[in-house]
């Protein structure tokens, strides 16, 4: 048992044990300084993480956990993702009676995420979708007393239910059609089973992991969780789960062979089906939260192009990091802006925004605009080396599906931005406070310096691979 192997994993499992127990015991009106010791402890986890890029990709604990340059990319993204909800939340509950247990919860719900990019197992993969599904509904119904907050918990929770057993139904099947869970014997006996059973297992499997990418079919729960959720929960549910849930599905399906299980066409028709109904559902939204979490859906979508060429072109997995990395920053820049306007939800409520708060703003242009793929911006060149890179691969028909998603989306965005700046507020705006005015710069330096320094992070990523 290799302990450093895991050194990031269990500092961010120590500091949630040790934030719970700090909580128990400091007065709430103190909870806001375990801010900061969420902050140390990621910063300490994503210290030995880093150091861990340099090493040779490995399987580590009897084979249930890969350490590679895709996982471990994965996990630095999901690391800075939850430090900069972290910096998003003190003024958000500094009123809430339990502050200081949801710092405990955000870090496990990122330990969730983080098993899931690195699971070289069946078993590994299940433990790690309940661990970040379980934190999930806790984060997403924090609000108990909001009604609209109990309803996001509750249909995150019953999608997570049904496709929980989805999952446990699909490494059950393929458990009794390879007598093993491991992902290396796996791909050995790939050749040797009944071909339409893999594929049934494999597609329940995948259903189980697009849950916690919020692609279709398991996509319902993200408006409401968007909406319903506190504004730094719905920030890290959009993003986290998302890069660690990517990374394991592009991980589990090029375990078997294309020609034997066909799962590209799979993977390329959840993709358009993602891509597509993210964009019709925020078409129609007044409600800048839901839209966002439409949003999120369709972003989804681009995500798995990458996972549908895995095998066919060498810079797939580095495409698909790039992506993450520009979306995640891109979209938590949009929900800090939304916290730091305290949360305001209705597009109504953005008239004239420009005129009062002209940073915030530009905040939400810059984020809204990356989404879309406008240079020079980080998401951009995460839509530009992902199209690229499926163009190459032979999948030109999807990457055109890909672009006319990307142009109708551009209308939905603008619906918001063009009341921030052509139309007069109708009250003052009140802004949250300085924790989370540092959350959103934090995300729209991000935003900005990955579509400027691009060509580093790219070069960075080259490398990067999958182990199974």
């Amino acid at each position: 048992m290799p302990i450093g192997d895991v050194l990031p994993e269990i500092s961010v499992l120590v500091s949630a044990v040790v934030l719970l127990l700090a909580a128990s015991f400091m007065r709430q009106q103190d909870h806001w300084r375990l801010a900061i010791g969420a902050l140390a402890g990621l910063f300490v986890a994503t210290v030995f993480c880093a150091l861990q890029l340099g090493e040779p990709a490995r399987l580590t604990f009897a084979g249930v956990w890969a350490l590679d340059g895709a996982s471990t990319w994965a996990r630095l993204l999901i690391l800075a993702t939850t430090a900069i909800s972290v910096t998003l939340t003190p003024e958000w509950l500094q009123t809430d009676r339990r502050h200081g247990e949801y710092y405990a919860m955000l870090l496990l719900a990122a330990l969730g995420a983080m098993l899931l990019a690195g699971a070289a197992d069946l078993l590994q993969l299940v433990m790690a979708v309940l661990l970040s599904s379980v934190t999930g509904y806790i984060l997403a119904a924090y609000h108990r007393s909001w009604p609209l907050s109990v309803e996001a918990g509750m249909k995150y929770f019953l999608v997570g239910a049904l496709t929980n057993t989805l999952l446990m139904i699909g490494v059950t099947l393929l458990f009794g059609l390879f007598g093993t869970t491991d992902y290396a014997a796996l791909t050995a006996a790939a050749d040797t089973s009944p071909q339409a059973m893999t594929l049934v297992g494999l597609t329940l499997v995948v259903v189980g992991i697009a849950f916690k990418l919020a692609a279709v079919p398991a996509h319902t729960w993200m408006p409401d969780v968007a909406e319903g959720a506190p504004p730094p929960a719905a920030a890290f549910l959009s993003v986290a789960p998302k890069i660690g849930a990517a990374i394991a599905l592009a991980r589990l399906v090029t375990l078997f062979p294309a020609d034997v299980v066909a799962w590209r066409p799979l993977v390329a028709t959840l993709a358009v089906a993602t891509m597509t109904l993210g964009n019709l559902g925020a078409l129609g939204q007044t409600d800048v939260r839901r839209l966002l979490g439409w949003s999120s859906i369709s972003q989804s979508g681009y995500a798995l192009m990458a996972i549908t060429v895995v095998g066919l072109n060498e810079q797939a997995i580095p495409a698909l990091l790039f992506f993450l990395a520009a979306y995640a920053a891109a979209n938590l820049a949009a929900f800090a802006a939304v916290t730091q306007l305290r949360g305001r939800t209705n597009i109504e409520d953005y008239r004239g925004l420009a005129a009062q708060q002209p940073m915030l703003a530009a905040v939400l242009v810059v984020s809204f605009l990356s989404l879309v793929g406008i240079p020079p911006l980080a998401g951009f060149v995460g839509k530009l080396v992902l199209f690229i890179t499926t163009i190459e691969a032979g999948y030109a028909w999807l990457a055109v599906v890909a672009v006319i998603n990307t142009v109708a989306s551009l209308v939905y965005y603008l619906r918001v931005l063009a009341p921030i700046y052509f139309d007069s507020a109708d009250k003052p705006v009140v802004v949250l406070g300085r924790w989370a005015a540092s959350g959103v710069y934090a995300a729209t330096f991000l935003t900005i310096g990955l579509g400027i320094a691009a060509g580093i992070l790219w070069s960075m990523l080259g490398s990067s691979g999958l182990l199974h």
